[in-house]
């Protein structure tokens, strides 16, 4: 297993709160990170079915097989389990004394409010960044890389990404969101989940995507948050400040896997990305999940929005933290042009001075400094991001 960058807070969270929650997506790692940061803690995985009913059936009993806690996977299998597991940390308050792992907030969410408030502490575990697959796997072109994405499982075992992400779908649609919203026609989802694929990187028009699946405004909203709660879709919101100007009010469209989006949009090459017309987005999709790891991998609630205006004067990306801000515009070209940062500079402009920093992210390979603006290749955005937080952290 590849060190992952959230171990260190969870570990040091797991010494002050009795209950340690990790979210994220299927196949994120999320149960190797947990075993291989407490490997002495038992463990149980309530995808089993005998393991699940055990739980629901006889909460109490399944707790006490535990009495100094244990690791739980997956326990929006067994929701119930929560009230009980209150029970227990209220009356020995040891620090972390459960970790319990999920892949549907949607299901968890209001449990975790309603029995474990105040009493745990809780971590997002997204799939591999960049930082985390540096050096423990071959380094691959650019176009390699957002097709392959970077759900663990594809680059341990050497798969054909368009293979496991298309039962990735499969498992997801049969097993998760059945449960869920009671889907009667799984390929009018599919319909729906390529729509969205098609929007990468662009203003979300829920209504527009409705009328394209065919489906009522009601049911793409619900689609739509439970994508969002199964950890499929990311949405990014507008930058809403005094600015003197008219801004936009809808959020932009990115997959929490770039791999993913590739394969609904039905790419089955890396070769195919080329000449692909969405292929900027693609990339966008890859940088702003990139930013978003760097926040929820270090334990931090991100601030990201984007700016965009009436006037059609935008940048991509906008991080907030602590008193700073740094903008982020991101181009697919290879080669670095001047118009790269005319939109930066902008918005530079309108901020009067309450820019931190700004840089361009771009489909070449050399770094530069240019105009006061960092200059990074794709592959190496996450350094940017990880140098930023830093400072930030340290008050630099």
């Amino acid at each position: 297993m590849i060190p992952r960058l959230l171990a260190p807070t969870l570990r040091a969270l797991a010494r002050k709160v009795p209950v340690v929650t990790v979210f994220g997506p299927r196949q994120s790692g999320k149960t190797m990170l947990c075993r291989a940061a407490f490997p002495r803690k038992p463990y149980a995985n309530l995808e089993a079915p005998d393991v699940r009913q055990f739980a629901i059936e006889d909460p109490r009993g399944f707790l006490r097989q535990f009495p100094a806690g244990a690791l739980l996977d997956e326990v929006q299998r067994a929701p119930e389990l929560l009230s009980y597991i209150q029970a227990e940390v209220d009356e020995h308050r040891t620090p972390g004394r459960y970790v319990l792992t999920g892949s549907q907030q949607w299901l968890l969410s209001e449990r975790i409010s309603q029995s474990l408030a105040g009493r745990t502490a809780l971590l997002r575990l997204l799939p591999f960044s960049l930082a985390e697959m540096r050096g423990h796997y071959p380094a691959r072109p650019l176009d390699e890389t957002l097709f392959r994405g970077f759900y663990p499982r594809i680059h341990d075992a050497g798969l054909d990404p368009a293979q496991a992400l298309a039962d990735y779908v499969e498992t997801y649609v049969q097993r998760d969101l059945r449960l869920l919203a009671n889907v009667r026609d799984l390929s009018l989802f599919v319909k729906f989940l390529g729509l969205l694929a098609g929007r990468t990187g662009q203003l979300l028009n829920l209504s527009q995507v409705s009328n394209d699946a065919g489906v009522s405004h009601t049911t793409a909203r619900q689609w739509l948050s439970l994508l969002e709660a199964g950890f499929i879709v990311q949405l990014l919101p507008p930058w809403f400040a005094n600015l003197g100007k008219r801004l936009v009010k809808a959020p932009k469209l990115y997959f929490v896997d770039v791999g993913l989006a590739c394969y609904l949009l039905g790419i089955t090459a890396a070769a195919q990305l080329a000449r692909h017309p969405l292929r900027g987005a693609l990339l966008e999709n890859l940088v702003v999940l990139e930013a978003l790891k760097g926040f929820h991998h270090r334990g931090l609630a991100p601030r990201m929005h984007f700016y965009r205006d009436s006037n059609g004067n935008e940048v991509d990306l906008l991080l907030e933290h602590g008193a700073g801000r740094y903008a982020v515009e991101v181009k697919a070209g290879a080669t670095i042009a001047s118009d790269y940062f005319k939109g930066l500079a902008k918005f530079s402009v309108l901020m009067k001075g309450r820019l931190s920093a700004a840089a361009v992210v771009y489909g070449g390979d050399s770094a530069q400094q240019r105009s006061g603006m960092q200059v990074a290749p794709a592959l190496s955005c996450d350094l940017l991001f990880s140098r930023w937080l830093g400072k930030r952290r340290t008050g630099r």
